[in-house]
């Protein structure tokens, strides 16, 4: 007997982060249901509202009170950001397979029984958007934020945007006990998988209201992502801070050798020439004072421990949904 074979899937668990997407709502509601009636074991849909200022939240609740729901509506008491969301919804579920899914449905729910088969042999299930359908600027920011993640982390996934994906419970128990306050779940997920893969799913276009994603909040996710896995920037400002020093060093010797040997008019037209150096100094050490207050904040954050979410209310109780027998 294989002692390291996975376990079967009993139950499956989507949670689903939702913030003013009243007008996707039903739609997602009736083709995620519609997808998980077609797997072979129970299934719930867990739709956490991360503070909506529209509709989404009634429309949940409604959801989650209908006879025979697979609806759990999570509300938060206000906007904590799309993992946090996400790590509610994983504090609520019950199925021993979670599978998290975007709201906007670009990524098609019609794609959860795919994962469900590969999981079966996987701890993690990654999956990457074919035919991409966003903007330009959306497609070159997440390249460049696959990348960064890449080469911070050594991790070869291709796409940590995409959200349609799958974990085993073991996975999701240990990210839950993980208690830094800026979470990425993707990256986090993959340091306690085994057995992680990449499937391709489509993607469709966004068909009701606008990215979520501004560019101050990619910018945002860029210094998470670096400041919340890895020190290496941290040791890469040593580094340049002393090539740096060591330059400025040769620099000063050249400048008085140069003055010594050509006189002071020399020393004189080079005024110029120490102003651009000087500001070379000042522009690096306000980069090096920014990283350190990111990480510094960071700390703060850590030290304050106050929870990643409140969860205002529960609606729905736990009925197990059984998906098609055959």
């Amino acid at each position: 007997m294989n002692r390291l074979a996975m376990p079967p899937i009993t139950k499956v668990s989507v949670v689903i982060p939702v913030f003013n997407e009243e007008e996707c709502l039903p739609e997602l509601i009736a083709r995620t249901t519609a997808a998980c009636d077609q797997l072979t074991c129970d299934y719930e849909i867990l739709l956490v509202d991360d503070g909506s200022s529209d509709n989404s939240a009634a429309l949940m609740m409604e959801a989650a009170e209908a006879p025979d729901s697979p609806v759990i509506a999570v509300i938060l008491n206000r906007n904590y950001g799309q993992h946090s969301a996400i790590m509610a919804g994983f504090g609520h579920v019950s199925g021993d397979l979670i599978i998290t899914l975007d709201a906007d449905l670009q990524n098609p729910p019609e794609e959860i029984p795919r994962l469900v088969e590969v999981a079966a042999t996987h701890d993690v299930v990654g999956t990457i958007r074919a035919d991409r359908r966003d903007s330009l600027f959306r497609k070159t920011a997440s390249r460049m934020i696959n990348l960064l993640i890449k080469r911070t982390t050594g991790k070869a996934m291709s796409d940590y945007g995409c959200m349609l994906r799958a974990y085993r419970r073991p996975i999701v128990e240990a990210m839950l006990h993980c208690h830094e306050r800026s979470t990425f779940i993707p990256i986090l997920a993959n340091t306690f998988a085994r057995r992680a893969t990449e499937i391709e799913v489509r993607h469709a276009e966004r068909e009701h209201g606008e990215s979520k994603y501004s560019f101050m909040k990619l910018i945002n996710l860029m210094y998470d992502l670096v400041t919340c896995l890895t020190t290496t920037p941290l040791r890469l400002l040593s580094v340049v801070g002393s090539v740096i020093a060591l330059g400025g060093f040769a620099l000063t010797i050249l400048l008085l050798a140069m003055r010594l040997f050509f006189g002071p008019i020399w020393g004189a037209e080079g005024v110029f020439t120490l102003f651009a150096i000087l500001f070379f100094f000042i522009g690096a050490q306000f980069v090096a004072m920014g990283l350190l207050g990111e990480y510094i904040g960071r700390i703060y954050n850590d030290v304050r421990a106050r929870p990643r979410y409140f969860v205002h209310t529960v609606v729905g109780e736990r009925h197990p949904q059984q998906g098609n027998p055959s």
